[in-house]
């Protein structure tokens, strides 16, 4: 069986690295420094299982970018974790209006992201134990 395909969209280096590194022992990773960039590599290449996006980033924020990922056809109904440095009841609501499944604070906790990306990957009608 394949691994997952995660896209992870963040304009800090470090946290792409950081979500590179702990997700690439069971994924496969991809990431890109803004919502443009990642609109023009899903242009070339085979959908995402699922995609992580921050949501402050130059050129194309995360909303815009959840947006336009939603007009697509191929992409429509891929889950999106928003990650945000704010916390607020505001921002986790405007993630839900635009069409992301999941929000996540950062600095993030990775057994939470590890959680998040499980219940999105792997609906709750195909869990394996409870």
């Amino acid at each position: 069986m394949s691994k997952s395909r995660i896209l992870a969209i963040d304009d800090e280096r470090s946290i792409r690295l950081l979500l590179e590194s702990f997700l690439s022992k069971k994924y496969d990773v991809f990431t890109k420094s803004d919502g443009l960039e990642a609109l023009d590599w899903l242009e070339t290449n085979l959908p995402p299982d699922l995609i992580i996006c921050d949501i402050q980033m130059p050129k194309m924020d995360g909303f815009e970018f959840v947006k336009k990922l939603r007009e697509r056809g191929y992409t429509k109904h891929t889950p999106v974790v928003m990650l945000s440095g704010v916390e607020s009841t505001k921002a986790r609501i405007d993630c839900y209006k635009n069409g992301a499944q999941d929000f996540l604070t950062k600095p993030f906790n990775p057994e939470e992201l590890d959680e998040i990306l499980k219940k999105n990957l792997e609906p709750i009608h195909f869990a394996k134990k409870w």
